[in-house]
């Protein structure tokens, strides 16, 4: 028999909402497309045929309508992967507990989770303004020293691999994505494998009055070559989505607008325009 989660484990709002998203299930879609930017929302939500329902609840905004029939959460998260584990833990909630008895439910819900968003590229061949899609996601963050979880042989070593290369107290994770949302939501992108870094500057190498333990991160992973696995692009959340969707049991995308290359130094002077296409790309791949 399923045990009752605690009030303390799971907080529920007074209105029945859970606690940081304020969301009720019937407020959430089966296909929920992920932004980092709150004011990201609006620019997808723009191409639904309708909106009938919309929240902001800290840099939680969710606007839920249809585009092309199809029903579609759009949900901001703010940054980083221990936002992620908080989304990814409250959409699960939502869906695979009744928040009435706070049981688990017997039958289990698999969402379709896709993130949008930017993204650089530490790959000469992978010049601003491509479009990518995530085949892998490498943790540079600790989140997975807190769960466990299983590990291909390949993820596995990808992990050793980078630890051994940048010299780290700890070993990265390595998870793959869906592989059925990135054939259908990836068809037309260059498909890659993303590191997620745990900050924007030093993490990435960036030096602006701190020095970073490794100034040249991005060229060490960039040059990386593991048995023809190669590492194409970094930013700061994917690792937590593919990780949090394996726990959980969703199918889970990382979608990337390369808006930066580190390797030649190219910086798009059209980032809104490049997410903009992606945004209509996925949308149309969703409903294709």
């Amino acid at each position: 028999m399923s045990k009752r989660i605690p009030e303390s484990e799971l907080i529920i709002n007074p209105d029945g909402s859970i606690y940081h998203l304020n969301l009720k299930p019937e407020h959430l879609a089966s296909t929920v497309i992920a932004v980092g930017d709150p004011d990201r929302v609006k620019k997808v939500s723009q191409y639904f045929d309708t909106i009938e329902f919309t929240l902001s609840k800290r840099e939680f905004v969710t606007h839920t309508g249809t585009y092309k029939g199809k029903r579609i959460t759009a949900i901001s998260t703010g940054m980083g992967t221990d936002n992620i584990e908080i989304f990814m833990t409250e959409l699960d909630a939502l869906v695979n507990i009744d928040l009435k008895t706070r049981l688990p439910k017997e039958e289990h819900t698999s969402l379709n989770i896709i993130r949008i968003g930017t993204s650089g590229s530490m790959r000469k061949e992978i010049p601003a303004g491509s479009l990518l899609a995530s085949a892998y996601g490498i943790g540079l963050d600790t989140l997975m020293a807190f769960y466990k979880t299983d590990y291909s042989a390949i993820e596995e070593k990808i992990g050793l691999e980078i630890q051994k290369n940048l010299g780290l107290s700890f070993q990265p994770y390595c998870i793959e994505g869906s592989k059925k949302l990135l054939e259908q939501v990836g068809k037309g992108m260059l498909h890659g494998n993303t590191v997620t870094c745990p900050g924007f500057f030093g993490p990435q190498g960036r030096e602006v009055r701190l020095k970073p333990a490794i100034p040249d991160i991005i060229e060490k992973l960039g040059s990386m070559d593991i048995d023809g696995f190669q590492l194409t692009n970094f930013e700061m959340e994917t690792s937590g989505y593919y990780a949090m969707g394996r726990l959980l049991g969703h199918e889970v995308m990382s979608l990337n607008a390369i808006i930066a290359n580190r390797i030649t130094h190219e910086f798009t002077e059209n980032a809104y325009g490049i997410v903009d296409r992606l945004i209509q790309q996925t949308l149309e791949n969703l409903v294709g």
